[in-house]
């Protein structure tokens, strides 16, 4: 990205400013796979704790695993890299949210696939206000 946008844009990853203030105010504790950084105010007599995310890449909290969703919100206080369980083999490695995209699920019958559904069987019977 070049740097002016870094310095007028907040979507497309942190802005110069954010950096800087999270360089100034904040230290940096962790990284998850993806390379999202995870800092935490510099403790300060009668404040508490802040915790932010500084995404690689476009800004979607979907990009968050659980185990640091947790760290954010105040759930634990240990850094998740810290006590973290061995992973399972069944665990699914994470997909990016596609809602939006064209990579995005679209069932039978939506317009974006024709429009078109299969005929209604079964016991399905239309209302009718003879009936």
């Amino acid at each position: 990205m070049s740097f002016l946008g870094k310095i007028f844009t907040w979507w497309n990853g942190a802005t110069i400013g954010t950096h800087l203030w999270s360089w100034r105010n904040g230290e940096q504790v962790g990284t998850d796979a993806q390379g999202n950084a995870y800092f935490r105010s510099r403790p300060k007599k009668d404040q508490r704790e802040r915790r932010w995310v500084i995404y690689e890449g476009a800004n979607d909290a979907s990009r968050v695993p659980s185990e640091w969703h947790g760290w954010l919100h105040g759930a634990f206080d240990d850094v998740p890299e810290s006590n973290l369980p061995p992973a399972r083999i069944w665990e699914a490695d994470y997909t990016p949210n596609a809602t939006g995209t064209a990579a995005a699920y679209r069932p039978q019958g939506a317009l974006e696939r024709g429009g078109k559904r299969a005929a209604a069987v079964g016991d399905y019977e239309a209302w009718s206000p003879d009936a």
